[in-house]
């Protein structure tokens, strides 16, 4: 509120006054000093000066509420106080103008100071536990880093990996041969009288040149810029060609590219896009910071990865998740589970139940941490984090874990990520921590009060905004409308997933369409409910079921675990027992296993041999596969009576 009294000698700038015995209070005066820069001076109450200088201001006042001295002599304590000293800051502005003009707002606001000055020793141990000691601004320079050059690695191994079994896939003597696709496509939107919204509808390359020089030219491409990202060199034009490529993929691969984490690495990456800077070098310490409303969607984007999947489950109607037995069948149902999953398949069902619970309490509960304070939003990206690594030791789903975890990271501000890496990836952390120090030090030591008035006049501080050299970074006239954007559909989307109908704008509901076929505003929900029979039941050498395992795999061995990055064929061809769902789904599959002795030689280049089994496979009683005997061997041993036979992994 503002005082009748004035004092007689005015500052030359604004004097913010509080108390410094206070840690409360100088944690918070950090935090302001932060965001206002120069243009406030910050002055403990028990500096003996004060009392000479500012003799108007009993030493009382000070100590119960901050004080602003305006350069015009006027007084100003409590919530109007703080929202004068935060005006400075053209951002913050709005919040003086709501006490100015709304009576109504400005008596909340210092009733809500009252309340806080009045639990000083409580809130400082509260925020303490939320935010940690610093209550300055988190900076994210070097967590742009790292999580761009991640997301340069997940696009180096998506291409590498694809560049291998294109050809074979949708190549002229492929599986779904990309030309007669293009073909059917075009003539299709001739008889519909489709112009060049056609590219818009089918967003390829192809439309141009769909031959295999052309498929493999592509991933040639989308490889040498995801290694030309990683090395940080003109990160937002490399990440628009890579979305544009990857697009271009996806579009004329079909069920091969249809998986929801080609989905998720593409709005990943066109988020991207706008988080780099506009520079020709990737760096910490020489960018300008990424944009916050950039940095909120991707966090939008792991909420709703992580919410939404915890939700389909539940929504399904499946008994299997709501009496948690899910995993009963999971392990042996999913694709490709790894060897790990051949241990845990055969558990205690106490276990397994818990494992369910303790799935959806993460998937439910701390995606809502990614918009909580510092220490809060530490705690549940380590907690997303974990479930992944677990989900990532007992089956192989492609990238999907490696691009989640990345979008975790960008949950951990640079103070953090600097204590993990490298000393050469320290520059922007350590920068960001000495500033954090900074602003603490300069609270704990007090500037003379007399040092803005040696100032008044003066030259310009060299830290002040327009002293910086200009950076170039996306304004906010792209940033904002593409928010609003994504925000509406996905609120859209989330209303669809429970079954809402709401009224919603035709206009928004045109822009939905709109941007369907670009696949980068998507809903999500892995793991739907898992089959009850397994995949991989009875094969034999006139069955599809026979695991057929992709020729590259671009597979990383730990300790014997294998992650395929691109597993997308082997998905198809491991689900290929299910023939009625694969026939219809994958006309070309169909030809390509019934008559495989006639197949193209090429069509086998994405797997590792020629799927006509040596062994016998038998069912053990949990369905996972069991070698019992080779065929033909004499004196083999048979699978029938005795006991249950001896177990042999293979799920690798």
């Amino acid at each position: 509120m503002k005082s009748t009294v004035r004092v007689a000698a005015p500052p030359g700038k604004p004097l913010l006054i509080y108390d410094g015995d206070c840690s409360f209070c100088e944690r918070w005066v950090g935090r302001w000093r932060r965001l206002t820069g120069p243009a406030i001076t910050y002055v403990p109450a028990q500096d003996a000066r004060l009392a000479a200088r500012f003799p108007e201001v009993p030493r009382e006042q000070m100590t119960t509420a901050v004080h602003l001295i305006a350069s015009d002599g006027s007084i100003f304590s409590g919530a109007e106080a703080v929202l004068r000293a935060l005006a400075q800051r053209p951002q913050e502005r709005w919040l003086l103008d709501w006490y100015e003009h709304s009576p109504p707002f400005a008596r909340v606001a210092e009733a809500l100071y009252g309340l806080v000055a009045g639990h000083r020793t409580f809130l400082s141990a509260l925020t303490r536990a939320a935010c940690g000691e610093h209550l300055g601004p988190a900076t994210y320079s070097l967590t742009r880093v790292v999580f761009l050059r991640a997301l340069g690695l997940i696009y180096l191994a998506a291409f590498l990996s694809l560049w291998v079994q294109i050809i074979g896939l949708v190549g002229a003597d492929g599986i779904l041969p990309a030309k007669l696709t293009m073909a059917g496509v075009r003539q299709q939107m001739e008889a519909a009288g489709i112009g060049a919204d056609r590219y818009r509808m089918v967003p390829t390359l192809c439309w141009f040149n769909a031959s295999d020089r052309c498929l493999e030219v592509q991933c040639a491409a989308g490889t040498f810029l995801a290694a030309v990202l990683v090395f940080g060199l003109a990160p937002a034009p490399c990440l628009f060609l890579l979305w544009i490529i990857y697009l271009s993929l996806v579009t004329v691969g079909r069920d091969f590219l249809g998986f929801q984490w080609d989905n998720l690495l593409l709005e990943a990456g066109w988020l991207a896009i706008f988080l780099a800077p506009l520079q020709l070098r990737l760096s910490g310490s020489h960018c300008p910071p990424p944009s916050r409303v950039v940095l909120w969607l991707l966090w939008w984007l792991l909420f709703r990865l992580m919410f939404e999947s915890g939700c389909v489950k539940l929504l399904s109607g499946d008994p299997v998740w709501r009496n948690l037995t899910a995993l009963k069948y999971h392990y042996e149902t999913q694709p490709l589970p790894t060897w790990i999953a051949w241990y845990a398949n055969p558990l205690p069902m106490w276990t397994q139940k818990l494992s369910v619970a303790f799935m959806f309490c993460i998937e439910l509960g701390p995606p809502f941490l990614i918009f909580a304070p510092r220490r809060l939003r530490q705690f549940g990206c380590l907690v997303l984090i974990t479930l992944q690594v677990l989900i990532f030791l007992t089956g192989n789903y492609c990238f999907f874990n490696l691009l989640t975890m990345a979008l975790c990271l960008l949950l951990l501000d640079d103070v953090v990520l600097q204590r993990l890496l490298p000393a050469r990836w320290r520059s922007a952390g350590e920068r960001a921590k000495e500033e954090e120090s900074i602003a603490t030090t300069a609270d704990l030591a007090p500037p003379a009060v007399t040092e803005p008035l040696a100032q008044e006049g003066g030259a310009e501080p060299a830290n002040s905004p327009s002293s910086q050299p200009r950076q170039h970074t996306w304004p906010g006239l792209v940033t904002v409308p593409l928010a609003c954007v994504i925000l509406l559909v996905s609120l859209m989307q989330i209303c669809a997933m429970f079954r809402l109908r709401l009224p919603w704008p035709r206009a928004l509901v045109t822009v939905y369409a709109t941007l369907a076929p670009l696949r980068s505003l998507n809903s999500y929900g892995f793991f739907p409910p898992p089959a009850r029979k397994s995949s991989s039941k009875a094969a034999t050498t006139r069955s599809l079921g026979y695991p057929m395992s992709s020729s590259i795999n671009l597979a990383t061995c730990v300790g014997g675990l294998t992650s395929s990055l691109r597993i997308n064929r082997a998905w198809i061809g491991k689900c290929g027992s299910r023939r009625s769902v694969l026939t219809n789904r994958i006309p070309g599959l169909s030809t390509f296993a019934s008559d495989s002795s006639r197949a193209h030689p090429r069509r086998w280049c994405c797997l590792n041999k020629i799927p006509f089994p040596r062994l016998r496979l038998a069912t053990s009683a949990r369905g996972l596969t069991t070698i019992i005997s080779p065929i033909g061997r004499p004196g083999a041993k048979r699978a029938h009576g005795g006991g249950a036979p001896k177990r042999e992994n293979t799920c690798r």
